[in-house]
Parts: structure tokens; C-alpha cells; sequence
């Protein structure tokens, strides 16, 4: 491999099953394979874990939301909506499920984990939809959830860190919830797919060029073709010209990820906006490397983003 990956990281490359999105139900099968299991083990104790259904936008569908909450809580706690990645493809609640545990129980907060429906079925705006609506609903049931509405952040994880950086976009331009924070993981950003990094990994582990053009056509659907003028910037949130006013963020991004480039300029076009914003680029690491739960640099990551969501949701002022 000409990529100079992590030594702890190259194990699993012959243990990864094919990322191919052509086959979008043969993925989900995958995906949903790897996390039964998974999931069957984890201990939840000292987490209430509640499953509820969020109106939808205009008439749509409800939207499935899951809510993670400290058993020992006795004041409003910070809280986070969630949106998983999966190329906007594939991803639940249940691949979330550990993840979102864990930082609930970590940072002792709120978590609201969305499970906003998937393309091809459902291109743009019906996902994002799904999240503003999974957002307004945790802002209007704020008082029964326990959450303290001036610390309400947004994350979200690949395709999930597009949906997050729009719905930002979406509460600041449409006078929506007050976001605190916004953390976006390894995010999804630029359909016109031309960072040197876009187009130099064209055969990086999980995620390369052409997953993400048919990630995109997927996502974009019929009424948008990627890459040209008529696509908005709450659907490719780094085509957006003004970043004034948005929440502080944190960004985060692997080195031999196609997507490094577009985090990494649309992090320095926040800074550049006037928005606080922190920065990690992980050496040796490529798109969802961090299942490997056990690396440095993942155990580094994990750190680095319960450090960044403490700090942005204000978690110490509450405790």
C-alpha cells in the first residue's frame, strides 16, 4: 500500500468488508451484521434510554430519535444532537447506539440520536429535513428531556457532519435553536468533489472518489447533478458564502481521507468568519479507521473529542 498508515491501523485492512455503495441493501445487511453483536454486549446501566418519534417537516414522515439521559441527574443537563454517517446511504440508530452511550455517559449529558431516512430512497432535502425537525423537537421538549437550552449543541460523523453543518446553517438563517456547538467528525462538505485530496485517494481504504460521487448522486438525487451551480449550500454546506454567526465548532479530519481537504478549508473559513474553531488532523489514520478501538491514535481521537464537546457544551458548569 503506498499510504503510510498507522502500523496499528493496517491489520484491519484485510478484515474490512467491501465499502461498495452500488448495493446499498447488500451494505445496511453489512453493517447491521457487524453491530448486533456489538450492541447485544454493551452495558447500559446508569443510562435511561428512551426511543421516541419527532414530528416531521411539511408533512413528512416522523422521524425516530433516541434518547440517551444520566439515571443520577437532577438539574438540565447540555445536550447533543447526533447524526450518524453512512454516506448518506446506511447507518441507524442502532450503529450509533455504543457511541452515543458512551458520550452521554462520558460527558454526562443529553444525547438525541436522529435517524433521519436514507438515500437513494430519500435524496435532499428529505434527510436534512429530518434532522431540523429531530432538532426543533428536542428544542420544544427541552423541559422534559432535561436539557438546558443555552447549551444545545449539534455533531455529526462523515455524512452526519454535512447534516450537521447545515442544520448550523438552517437555525442561523431561519432564527432556529440557538446552537452552542457544532463538532463536526471527518465531515462530508463539497459535492464538486476537487480538493487535492478528492482527487489524489482515488484507492484509500472505506472511503475513496468514486464512493463519493456515488454518495453524492445518491444524496443529490434527480432534481441535482453534483458539481454544478444549481446545488445549495444546505446541501454541500462548504458552498456557503457567509459563515458569520455560527456556533464555535470543532473539526476533524484523517490524513489519507478523501474528504481531508474540504474539512480542513471549511474549518479555516470559519476561523476566517470570526467563528472560534478547533482543529485535528490525525497522521497515519484514513475514514473510519477508528473502529480500531484499541490504536493510540484512535484512543487519541476519542480523547480529543469528549475534551472539544465538554469545553463547547460548557459540561463542567453543570456538574
Amino acid at each position: 500500500m503506498k499510504y503510510n498508515i498507522d502500523p496499528e491501523l493496517r491489520p484491519i485492512l484485510d478484515l474490512l468488508p467491501p465499502f461498495d455503495l452500488a448495493d446499498p441493501a447488500t451494505m445496511r445487511a453489512t453493517m447491521d451484521a457487524m453491530v448486533g453483536p456489538a450492541n447485544a454486549a454493551l452495558d447500559t446501566s446508569g443510562t435511561a434510554i428512551s426511543d421516541h418519534a419527532a414530528p416531521g417537516l411539511a408533512g413528512a414522515p416522523e422521524v425516530p430519535v433516541r434518547v440517551y439521559r444520566p439515571e443520577s441527574a437532577t438539574a438540565a443537563l447540555p445536550g447533543l444532537l447526533y447524526l450518524h454517517g453512512g454516506g448518506f446511504v446506511f447507518g441507524n440508530l442502532e450503529s450509533e447506539h455504543a457511541t452515543c452511550l458512551a458520550i452521554s455517559r462520558q460527558l454526562g449529558i443529553v444525547v438525541v440520536s436522529v435517524d433521519y431516512r436514507l438515500s437513494p430512497e430519500t435524496a435532499f432535502p428529505g434527510p436534512l429535513d429530518d434532522c431540523y425537525a429531530a432538532l426543533l423537537w428536542t428544542q420544544a421538549n427541552a423541559a422534559t428531556l432535561g436539557i438546558d437550552l443555552r447549551r444545545l449543541g449539534v455533531m455529526g460523523q462523515s455524512a452526519g457532519g454535512c447534516l450537521a453543518a447545515a442544520c448550523a446553517l438552517r437555525a442561523r438563517d431561519e432564527n432556529g435553536p440557538a446552537l452552542c456547538y457544532q463538532f463536526l467528525s471527518i465531515p462530508v462538505l463539497d459535492d464538486r468533489l476537487d480538493t487535492p485530496s478528492m482527487q489524489a485517494f482515488t484507492d484509500t481504504p472505506i472511503w475513496h472518489l468514486a464512493n463519493a460521487e456515488q454518495s453524492w448522486d445518491y444524496y443529490l438525487g434527480s432534481a441535482l447533478q453534483r458539481g454544478t451551480a444549481e446545488v445549495p449550500a444546505l446541501a454541500a454546506p462548504a458552498r456557503a458564502a457567509n459563515l458569520q454567526g455560527l456556533p464555535p465548532a470543532c473539526v476533524t479530519a484523517m490524513e489519507f481521507d478523501p474528504l481531508r481537504d474540504e474539512a480542513l478549508i471549511y474549518a479555516q473559513r470559519l476561523l476566517a468568519a470570526g467563528v472560534s474553531t478547533e482543529i485535528h488532523c490525525y497522521p497515519g489514520t484514513f475514514h473510519g479507521s477508528s473502529m480500531v478501538v484499541d490504536a493510540a491514535l484512535s484512543k487519541r481521537g476519542v480523547a480529543d473529542m469528549l475534551t472539544a464537546l465538554g469545553r463547547g457544551l460548557c459540561v463542567e458548569s453543570s456538574q
